[in-house]
């Protein structure tokens, strides 16, 4: 408990110099090809996940400094409520003004996710029961691309039901979420990257990847959000399919014969250098919040694996070889995340969301262990 503490406070640090340098029209990313800071503006995926962890951090050291950023950096994206053109409104929106709400009970923020999770909506085919990930086609042969990274964008939809009583955006979560079970997963839990569906007929055409080593291989941080989505999923709806579906997945990470000792997976679980493969820190966090979450619905051994789990991964990711001293790894916290390996994009370098999932992790760590709680909506 005491070191998840010491590496909230070296967050801290990390994030008070990530605010000095930083101008206030971007969001950090990455660390480029030469070593400098990557920032994005406000339509890139990532660009909640800085502001989150500001709150995150704020809500946990009561520091100010963190607050005014946080502010700052979260009012930056109010445009997103009316941006149509892409599945990730749940990071970019629920991850800042979520948490901004949840923490300071402000209702502009309230009504600014509301919309935002309406235009999200908008994305969904009822014809095929999912909402639409991506709207770019790889190569010609895509023609209604989904991914299930788009499970976790999914909580947002069913809190502005609950918000506002539009019980059409619950139906939407449920409807993709089911869709995605019936269609994204193996025999052995481990999902697919990418589900393309036909326009006409509402079937899967389709079976692939696009970010890990194959279309058969189980990539890291899909096996992530699939994990999350699920465990997210049964926290909101208390439909037991969810449940269910969450430990199969958890069982197929936490079983694999690859995944190493420390629990830090490779950046695939079929890349074909392990145990030479890079690891992926992202997928790490990402795994680590879902199983503590996971752990307060299940009792006895099971909940024991969960949390023995979570503390190994949470152990490793505070220690030297991925957290960062501060004042280095240009002010993110973690080390060694892969974002596409594939198509040689973020190889090896922090990445904004491995640092949201691992502050949530470890606030979620203390929580259970009765040192911390989060504010409630």
């Amino acid at each position: 408990m005491e070191e998840a503490k010491e590496s909230l406070l070296v967050a801290e640090k990390h994030y008070l110099k990530m605010a000095e340098t930083l101008n206030d029209s971007v969001l950090p990313r990455t660390t480029g090809s030469v070593g400098e800071l990557e920032t994005s503006n406000i339509y890139w995926w990532t660009s909640g996940f800085y502001p989150g962890t500001l709150w995150y951090l704020y809500e946990y050291t009561g520091n100010d400094t963190l607050k005014e950023e946080a502010e700052q950096k979260t009012n930056l994206l109010e445009p997103l409520k009316e941006y149509p053109f892409t599945h990730d409104l749940g990071f970019m929106v629920f991850c800042s003004y979520g948490n901004a709400y949840r923490i300071t009970g402000n209702s502009d923020y309230k009504e600014i996710i509301i919309e935002a999770a309406e235009t999200l909506a908008s994305r969904y085919n009822d014809t095929i029961k999912t909402i639409k990930s991506w709207d770019w086609n790889r190569d010609g042969e895509w023609q209604f691309p989904v991914i299930i990274d788009n499970m976790m964008n999914l909580e947002m939809l069913t809190w502005a039901a609950h918000q506002s009583d539009n019980k059409k955006l619950e139906d939407v979560a449920n409807i993709h979420s089911k869709t995605t079970i019936e269609n994204h997963f193996r025999e052995d839990f481990s999902t697919y990257h990418v589900v393309d569906y036909d326009t006409i007929t509402g079937q899967a055409r389709g079976r692939m990847t696009h970010q890990g080593y194959s279309d058969e291989s189980a990539w890291a941080r899909g096996q992530a959000w699939g994990l999350y989505g699920y465990v997210m999923m049964f926290d909101e709806t208390g439909d037991s399919i969810y449940l269910n579906q969450a430990q199969e997945i958890a069982d197929f990470i936490l079983e694999h014969e690859n995944l190493p000792e420390d629990k830090i997976p490779y950046w695939d679980f079929n890349a074909p250098d392990i145990p030479d493969a890079l690891r992926d820190a992202s997928a790490g966090a990402i795994i680590a919040s879902a199983l503590l979450e996971l752990s307060t619905f299940t009792t006895d051994t099971t909940q024991a694996k969960y949390l023995e789990n979570a503390e190994t991964m949470l152990a490793t990711l505070s220690s030297d070889n991925y957290l960062a001293e501060p004042g280095s790894n240009n002010n993110f916290i973690l080390k060694h995340s892969v974002g596409h390996l594939p198509g040689e994009s973020e190889v090896d370098v922090p990445l904004t969301y491995a640092d949201y999932y691992y502050v949530e992790a470890l606030l979620r760590f203390l929580e259970l262990k009765g040192d911390f709680s989060f504010e409630d909506y």
